[in-house]
């Protein structure tokens, strides 16, 4: 049993029982490595990572490696949930060094924590065309031994290159989002939907803005094509749990079918905006339809009885059986169907381009033929054919829930929850769903007991706030403001955000650090989407938010300055820094709804009626009545309009008025 079995993090207490002598991320082993002059070797995955734990089952339970590890290395085991600041930095070390990154990440650093070599995934031995790592493992420490000097002068110079200095700035230009729409067409994937080859992410930032884009510019142009192909193309695709609801993490293929299997919260919360959002625009029932799917998932498998929300479900049962628990041979589908069931199921979700490359029998479902077309072939009534997939679905999900299950990982991190409960309140406005905005303010009332203590704000036990936890939950408060009227969630949320400015904020240059002190010697400042949006563009949001809620003019300062601060570098990343681009819209298109009414129909209307890049502004009592029934009075960047004093103006007013 080595160090790790007292742990917080599941990924971590995982590796408590193998026979390699891990720390955790702590002073104490660089105290070691220092003192035996031994280089460390440092491995980075989560609990939901299926090649983690492959490689954990292959490489850290040989005989030969553990002891080669044991007798050289000082070794380190890193949840990347729990230190996503850490993490962040030797994933660039490792992309800087090799070009690829993810998880597992494997990284050899000297004993004073500076990284100078690493890789991802390494087999015990050499197959896949990639190293093994008994080879690799005794290269680099023949080169370290060999080489300290150049060793210890590269690993300095690689981090001192990833600091994050931008010094060159930018103008707040309209223009910039036109070009931002160009970058979008230009990514798209006509066929299939979604932006870029394979692999393929969900990428919510950019499909925020194609919506707000399309409500602003009018429904009738190529945003509409790229919309509807790719949040169809995604929710017919196995990456889309068709039996449970919600979404995977990635689609290994370039048409969303055979995904990696893991599901997080983070990727759930933004996907849901984003039906939502689609919905609202559209009137597509099946995207409301997806989004209910999600939170039919969230509230199942990732809500805590006591509120709040859990990180992540696993992407297996065992590694030996990669998506084992989502996938089904047909005859797992004919011992639970009857015929006439197995007959259209097996027609609309059962297709053999859904086959796993280890075991082609099993096979990921996916939507590969329409009920209409089933009805056709099958000679029987199209509601018919969608009553019977209903039923059936109901039955496979009855017996899928029979199987061992994955894990799921019960930590509750600030900056998921802030992500999901901001979801989740959009869920009960624009869905009017009543159970997802209850979970919503429980959650936030639980992490607020959890998680913000006297006056300082943890993204889990023990790990101080990282600015994805100031400003997702930032963001958070000021959604449960707008959607219960509260003052409290409005002052909270103005604490949150000052904390962030006092600690995270560059006064010099603009745009936030991710963390209050430097980690690994450097403060990292990013604006790119990873794929969720990132914290700095959506701190911009929350700013141009509060100036509008409070006038405070010091929010807008900061807010222009982050915009002039990244702007050049936006532009440059084009789609992967989409979100951006929906700040920027913000700042132009920003439409204030202040509630001079006690009216509840008014109040409601203004509620549930969607419009992009909108805030709610409940004044002060005293300053309501300037007539019986009260009025609500819109207001564009620093520009009113003509008070809406009914319901159905208001309908047709947010309707009609579009833009800067």
């Amino acid at each position: 049993m080595n160090r790790l079995i007292n742990e917080n993090s599941a990924y971590l207490r995982k590796s408590a029982s193998q026979r390699i002598d891990w720390y955790p991320w702590s002073q104490e082993a660089f105290e070691r490595a220092r003192a035996e002059d031994k280089p460390v070797f440092l491995s980075s995955g989560a609990i939901w990572c299926h090649w983690c734990h492959v490689m954990a089952e292959e490489s850290f339970e040989d005989d030969e490696i553990v002891e080669i590890l044991n007798k050289n290395f000082i070794c380190i085991k890193l949840d990347r949930d729990e230190r996503p600041d850490i993490d962040r930095r030797l994933q660039l070390a490792v992309q800087t060094i090799t070009g690829t990154g993810g998880w597992p990440l494997t990284v050899f650093m000297t004993p004073e924590g500076q990284p100078f070599f690493g890789g991802t995934y390494f087999p015990p031995e050499d197959r896949y065309g990639r190293p093994g790592l008994r080879r690799v493992l005794k290269t680099v420490l023949d080169f370290y031994r060999k080489n300290r000097q150049e060793v210890l002068e590269y690993s300095s110079k690689l981090m001192r290159g990833l600091s994050d200095n931008i010094k060159i700035t930018g103008d707040i230009q309209y223009s910039l989002i036109e070009k931002a729409g160009e970058s979008i067409i230009s990514s798209f994937d006509l066929q299939n939907g979604g932006f870029g080859r394979a692999p393929k992410f969900p990428m919510p930032g950019a499909i925020e803005f194609v919506i707000n884009r399309l409500f602003f510019e009018g429904k009738e142009n190529f945003l509409k094509n790229i919309l509807y192909r790719t949040l169809y193309g995604m929710a017919k695709g196995g990456i889309h749990d068709q039996i449970g609801g919600g979404f995977h993490r990635y689609s290994t293929d370039g048409a969303w079918i055979i995904p990696h299997f893991e599901k997080l919260a983070d990727d759930n919360a933004w996907i849901l905006r984003n039906y939502i959002d689609a919905f609202c625009l559209t009137g597509e029932d099946y995207f409301r339809e997806v989004a209910e799917g999600i939170i039919r998932f969230v509230t199942t498998e990732l809500t805590d009885p006591e509120g709040g929300f859990y990180a992540s479900q696993d992407a297996d049962v065992t590694p030996e059986d990669e998506g084992g628990y989502f996938t089904w041979t047909y005859n797992d589908l004919k011992e639970v169907l009857d015929e006439r069931e197995l007959a259209v199921i097996s027609r609309h979700l059962f297709h053999e381009r859904g086959s796993m490359h280890h075991n082609p029998e099993k096979r990921v479902l996916f939507i590969a033929m329409e009920p209409e077309e089933i009805a056709e072939e099958l000679k029987i009534n199209i509601a018919e054919v969608k009553e019977i997939i209903k039923e059936a679905k109901i039955k496979l999900l009855l017996a899928r829930n029979r199987r061992q299950q994955p894990f799921i990982d019960r930590n509750l991190y600030t900056s998921l929850n802030g992500m999901m409960i901001g979801s989740f309140i959009k869920a009960a406005r624009f869905l009017d769903h009543a159970e997802a905005g209850r979970e919503a303010l429980r959650a936030l009332e639980r992490i607020l007991r959890l998680r913000y203590k006297e006056g300082e704000l943890f993204h889990s036990e023990g790990v101080k706030a990282l600015l994805d936890d100031y400003i997702y939950l930032a963001e958070a408060l000021l959604l449960a403001h707008e959607f219960t009227g509260r003052k409290d969630f409005l002052e909270r949320s103005i604490q949150v955000m000052d904390g962030a400015i006092e600690k995270l904020y560059d006064h010099s240059s603009g745009g936030f650090f991710d963390t209050e002190e430097p980690v690994l010697g450097i403060r990292l400042k990013s604006v790119e989407d990873i794929p969720h949006p990132s914290p700095n563009s959506l701190a911009i949001v929350v700013l141009l938010k509060l100036f509008h809620l409070t006038d405070r003019r010091d929010y807008l300062r900061l807010a222009e300055d982050s915009l002039r601060t990244f702007s050049k570098r936006a532009f440059e990343a084009g789609i992967f820094s989409c979100y951006f681009f929906v700040s920027l819209d913000m700042y132009f298109n920003m439409l204030r709804l202040s509630l001079y009414t006690e009216d509840r129909e008014l109040r409601k209307t203004a509620l549930q009626t969607f419009r992009p890049l909108a805030t709610l502004h409940y004044p002060e009592k005293g300053m309501i009545m300037l007539e019986e029934t009260g009025y609500i009075l819109p207001c564009l960047r620093e520009r009113c309009l003509e008070p809406v004093r009914t319901k159905e103006g208001l309908i047709e007013f947010l309707k009609e008025f579009r833009q800067y």
